[in-house]
């Protein structure tokens, strides 16, 4: 206020950042994009419960798993354009980063602290160096985690290497971040021309570094070294500005029963036995990079063409959606400690089975009560923190 008197550009702007963050509630909701990546996210659940009982990339069990990471980068790109690319006349950077903080950032915090909660119970063959870690080394990189900063390979306390060390898939949020910030500041104002041209190019880079792969896959980007973090950022270009470029261009066209058959596809994709095996190791990247090229755009451009009709689909996409994020990051330190369990015990598949029947079910009722008691009320406070603040200048 100045002088008892409203400041009418302040209130202006809190009007028009109010429009802005209800975006999706504004335009028609796309539920069944809600519920395939709660579908991706139970499948990297799956997948990483069942990694712990593979030797090596070749004996995966969910052999393309590791492709739900690509496959949220896209929905990812397609959502945010879908939201933000007609609001910009209406909103500077510091709101939409608002509204993107306020988004991710609460359960980044959480995933975080449920890793440090979990951290000292994983010690074991597969981390035999987690009981020599000090208590104010692991709070100063729980600290770090919530920052979503990466830590270099020296301040590992895992032994992995990762970037975040108390909840791994922290670094696909990291280069989500990275995303966002390249769209806000630049890429949103690239012409379709412009923007088919970058994703062109960011196919060719991804190709390439699936065929070339020591390992013949995409696996990687949670490391802070060169290797690594080429891998995080190739696997974040084309996905993500792909699904920009989606958003842009397509015409969507109705589809019957999208949703089941959208699920299918994704979990054929996911579930595919690995191709070439160790001989052909070029062919399983081709694999993945076609995958993630070719079908994860159609699977969207399906997906947002279909209408959910009946009340259980529609419920049934919305859990899905809910949990998706909160799942997603906050699974790992169970599968942490599942590994460290297995690890120790060495049991086979069988007698592991209610084990892992345990931590994917555990998996699924912490990311709900994360999301209905902290995520959900944590951002309705910080929204209404925001927007209150918007109201008024001095």
């Amino acid at each position: 206020m100045n002088g008892g008197k409203i400041n009418e550009k302040a209130i202006l702007h809190a009007f028009n950042f109010l429009m802005n963050s209800n975006t999706l509630s504004t335009k028609p909701h796309y539920a069944i994009l809600d519920g395939l990546r709660g579908v991706a996210a139970i499948m990297v659940v799956s997948f990483h419960i069942f990694e712990t009982h593979s030797t090596s990339h070749l004996d995966q069990m969910i052999n393309h798993g590791y492709l739900g990471v690509d496959f949220f980068f896209l929905l990812s790109g397609f959502v945010i354009g879908y939201a933000y690319d007609d609001r910009w006349s209406r909103m500077n950077f510091k709101d939409f980063f608002k509204i993107r903080l306020t988004r991710l950032q609460p359960m980044v915090v959480m995933g975080m602290v449920i890793g440090a909660v979990c951290f000292y119970f994983q010690d074991s063959p597969i981390f035999p160096a987690i009981h020599l870690v000090p208590v104010w080394k692991l709070l100063g990189i729980m600290l770090i985690g919530f920052t979503l900063i990466p830590i270099t390979i020296s301040m590992d306390i895992r032994g992995w290497q990762e970037m975040h060390p108390l909840d791994g898939p922290g670094w696909s949020l990291f280069f989500e971040y990275i995303a966002n910030i390249l769209y806000a500041v630049w890429i949103r104002k690239f012409s379709k021309t412009a923007l088919a041209i970058l994703v062109s190019v960011s196919a060719c880079a991804l190709i390439h570094l699936a065929v070339t792969s020591p390992a013949g896959d995409v696996i990687g980007g949670w490391s802070v070294d060169a290797t690594q973090l080429r891998i995080g950022i190739t696997r974040t270009m084309y996905p993500f500005f792909c699904g920009l470029l989606l958003c842009r261009l397509a015409k969507l066209a109705y589809v019957k029963n999208a949703f089941l058959w959208c699920s299918l596809l994704l979990i054929v994709v996911f579930a595919m036995p690995r191709i070439g095996g160790s001989e052909h190791l070029w062919m399983n990247g081709l694999y993945d990079s076609l995958s993630i090229i070719f079908i994860f755009p159609l699977i969207v451009w399906l997906g947002a063409g279909g209408k959910i009709t009946g009340k259980a689909s529609l419920k049934t996409c919305k859990f899905l959606g809910d949990i998706s994020y909160p799942i997603y990051i906050t699974h790992y330190p169970l599968i942490y400690t599942y590994t460290a369990w297995v690890s120790s015990h060495k049991p086979t598949l069988a007698q592991a089975l209610p084990y892992a029947l345990l931590t994917f079910s555990g998996s699924v009722l912490l990311a709900y009560a994360c999301l209905k008691l902290y995520d959900e009320p944590i951002r309705r406070w910080l929204k209404n923190k925001i927007l209150l603040k918007a109201t008024a200048e001095k």
